[in-house]
């Protein structure tokens, strides 16, 4: 049996920061992770992806490009080869930095395969044995594939498959109409493939307020996709020239099916019995204020504990036990202020409540919208689609949440994130001079706006 100070299961963005600060502390580290280092974020979700949408938005700039007096003549041609390989080399660039970084740590120890709990405190792995006080879950989450007829005679793609074609699809099928359906819905339809949106629940994005909802289907429906929302049945079948989607309202011709429909966690093979650590009944390992598990000794960072699912929150799950467990500190997971982006073009910065959730706590609130067309910036650039929300609570005269849907919102929406983390009210940040000309120099003009509702 091997003894290590601590061991770390997965490799996503929590496990592998934290390791690194125990080594600089003098300890003895295992990392053990059973594919690639980076986790969901580095190899199969936000560096690849925005890599994609980067070039999806190259070519709907260069189709578009004679409304700014830009002629381009000819075909805008996409070569997906292209498209991939580079999104690949972003990929393997992130991922051999964290192997070079590691590698050159004395203390810690890199182990790829399976790890699964013995007991409490310790694992095993290729057949070796290990054991710590300390064992961190960073064991990330997959797509999850629903039961629907048909599903298992077809060859579908998920978000980790989708990324490598080479191809151009002929006709994309994305069963989910949530955050990464609707990215690689507007990805696909850019790069020239014709897409169709099928989605269970009334609205997209059902996460969202029902006007961002709105919202964002007008812009998927701008440019050519089919949206088909509150499906109740779905069935699927090999047809001459692809799949055949079949809902209660249409039917649908496809070359390629990709399921969107939610993630699980990572947990249903890693021995958890053995080590008695609880999970709620969507496989979520249950964690405390502090990231703890009902084990003394074992924590969960990232996807596996449900408290977020984004690569920041995973990093801040890294830093709240970094520093409680290195530091002395007490920071607790509950003081976070949650904040996340859709990123379709354009994106959607979002944080803290929706309307319908401060209407739902029962506070006295005031809202605020603005529309992008103006905003002056966005003329400019010729991109008004969207607007900007804000909620405040009336009494407190502190900012509950904001969306901007709208051109640089996932940027823009960071003046609103530092406010609500600083405890600053809205007429202090109303009070801001702000650069001109911004899409942010609209943020104090829609505080000012703000009125009870």
């Amino acid at each position: 049996m091997k003894s290590f100070d601590a061991i770390v299961i997965g490799g996503g963005q929590a496990g592998p920061f934290l390791a690194a600060r125990m080594v600089e502390k003098g300890m003895k580290v295992a990392l053990i992770e059973r594919k690639f280092l980076g986790g969901t974020c580095v190899n199969a979700g936000c560096m690849p992806t925005k890599t994609l949408v980067a070039s999806a938005r190259a070519a709907y700039v260069a189709r578009n490009s004679a409304v700014y007096g830009v002629n381009i003549p000819g075909e805008i041609a996409i070569d997906m080869k292209v498209v991939r390989a580079r999104a690949e080399t972003v990929t393997m660039n992130a991922r051999n930095g964290l192997i070079g970084w590691f590698a050159g740590m004395d203390g810690m120890t890199v182990i790829y395969g399976h790890a699964r709990f013995e007991d409490p405190k310790t694992v095993s792995v290729n057949g070796e044995t290990l054991t710590a006080p300390r064992i961190f879950l960073n064991v990330g989450a997959r797509p999850v594939i629903p039961d629907l007829p048909g599903i298992n005679d077809i060859d579908y793609l998920t978000s980790t498959s989708i990324i490598h074609l080479d191809t151009l699809p002929r006709h994309l099928a994305v069963i989910g109409g949530s955050y990464i359906g609707l990215e690689f819905a507007q990805m696909y339809r850019r790069f020239g493939t014709e897409v169709s949106v099928i989605e269970h629940g009334p609205k997209l994005a059902s996460r969202e307020d029902e006007d961002i909802s709105d919202a964002i289907a007008d812009v998927l429906r701008s440019e050519g996709i089919d949206i088909h929302t509150g499906v109740s049945d779905i069935a699927f079948a090999r047809s001459s020239d692809g799949i055949t989607v079949a809902t209660d309202s249409a039917r649908i011709d496809a070359s390629h099916v990709l399921i969107a429909t939610g993630r699980k966690p990572n947990t249903d093979d890693l021995g958890l019995d053995a080590a008695g650590v609880i999970t709620d009944k969507h496989g979520y390992i249950t964690v405390d204020d502090t990231l703890a598990t009902n084990v003394e000794g074992i924590w969960a960072l990232g996807d596996c504990n449900g408290h977020g699912a984004f690569t920041h929150s995973s990093y801040n799950d890294f830093e709240i036990a970094a520093a409680n467990l290195l530091d002395g500190a007490d920071r607790k997971l509950s003081s976070r202020i949650l904040a996340y982006a859709l990123y379709i073009d354009p994106p959607l910065g979002r944080v803290g409540m929706t309307e319908k959730q401060a209407r739902a706590s029962g506070r006295k609130i005031m809202i605020s919208t603005r529309p992008m067309s103006r905003v002056g910036r966005a003329n400019e650039r010729g991109e008004t689609k969207g607007f900007m929300k804000v909620i405040a609570d009336a009494e407190t005269k502190k900012i509950l949440g904001a969306a901007i849907l709208g051109i640089e919102g996932d940027e823009v929406i960071h003046g609103i994130i530092d406010a609500m983390n600083a405890g600053t009210t809205y007429p202090a940040l109303q009070w801001s001079v702000p650069i001109h000309p911004t899409v942010s120099e609209l943020i104090p003009t829609v505080l000012g706006d703000l009125k009870p509702v």
